[in-house]
């Protein structure tokens, strides 16, 4: 399908994006609880390693020149990810986790009309100011207690967002250069990650300590990494992937806004995490952000036409 041509929203559409937001909800979680038995880099590696190599011998490499693989799989898989398991692991909250990621739909839309010519509608600025606004609250509600969102966790978890929007662009200026199914970009793509957080888990954790790591892994860690790799990578970046081919990207980015929803509910089942009054109005703010981006549209497409 040609990126360039106009696409409507289809029911389908609307399925995919809510699977991805329960997958990526409960994505949080799942990190968490790989964290407590893996280093963040050594968590990566495993990840791509089993969202890719088990696929390989039959899943051809996409028809895109290579420098969509490789942008792609550097800046979703070691730049996004690298960040916010190391993010996690330094006192970011899985639920406040959620919400933050959600600041790559804003960086998605500054950087779609400078380098797609993508521009945004009043709305959907609007829509992302009132989310950026409950984004800031919830980071002045910063802690440093047992349990409390850490500020360089935060710092850590908005350098993912950026590098989740820096992906969200190399998939639309893939999806102008032709035409490609999603499921082998994503597991290429995963290819790419592997070594570079293979090297840094080695780097930063030392060898014997890796050795040990894998050698000691429980089933806790390894449904974490499964989880990560076939759910949240493949089934759920696959499914987004269709999206940014049939649609713009401020279009189909904020539809993420809606992962804290699941992301805050798990976590608070899972660990317990309680966010306080100024994170819960942030959220608030964020989801009131969502609202107005994806109804702008709706209610102009429904407005009575001027006589």
């Amino acid at each position: 399908m040609n990126a360039q041509a106009a696409s409507s929203w289809t029911r389908g559409d609307s399925l995919r994006a809510l699977g991805v937001v329960v997958l990526w909800g409960l994505n949080f979680v799942v990190m968490k609880v790989g964290l407590q038995g893996l280093s963040p880099m050594l968590l990566g590696a495993l990840r791509f390693a089993a969202a890719s190599l088990p696929f390989l011998w039959w899943v051809g490499r996409p028809p895109l020149p290579w420098r969509y693989v490789l942008g792609y799989g550097l800046a979703q898989g070691l730049g996004q990810f690298g960040l916010l398991f190391w993010g996690l692991q330094l006192g970011m909250t899985a639920g406040m986790a959620s919400v933050v990621m959600q600041m790559q739909a804003f960086f998605t839309l500054l950087l779609a009309a400078p380098v797609l010519g993508e521009r945004a509608r009043s709305w959907q600025w609007a829509g992302l100011v009132l989310a950026l606004g409950g984004l800031v609250a919830i980071a002045s509600a910063h802690g440093q207690g047992p349990g409390q969102m850490t500020l360089v966790g935060l710092v850590l978890t908005a350098s993912a967002a950026f590098m989740w929007a820096v992906s969200n662009i190399v998939v639309r200026l893939a999806a102008r250069h032709g035409s490609y199914a999603p499921f082998p970009f994503i597991v290429w793509t995963s290819v790419v990650p592997i070594l570079p957080f293979t090297g840094l888990a080695i780097w930063s954790d030392g060898w014997d300590s890796v050795v040990a790591q894998v050698s000691s892994l429980r089933w806790p860690a390894v449904a974490s990494v499964l989880y990560l790799a076939w759910l949240a990578t493949l089934l759920a970046y696959t499914m987004w992937t269709q999206l940014l081919q049939r649609h713009s990207a401020g279009k189909v980015t904020p539809f993420s806004l809606l992962v804290p929803v699941v992301g805050l509910t798990a976590a608070a089942l899972a660990f317990g995490e309680v966010p306080r009054l100024l994170q819960w109005v942030g959220t608030g703010a964020v989801l009131l952000g969502l609202a107005v981006n994806q109804g702008g549209q709706w209610w102009i497409a429904r407005r009575p036409a001027a006589s």
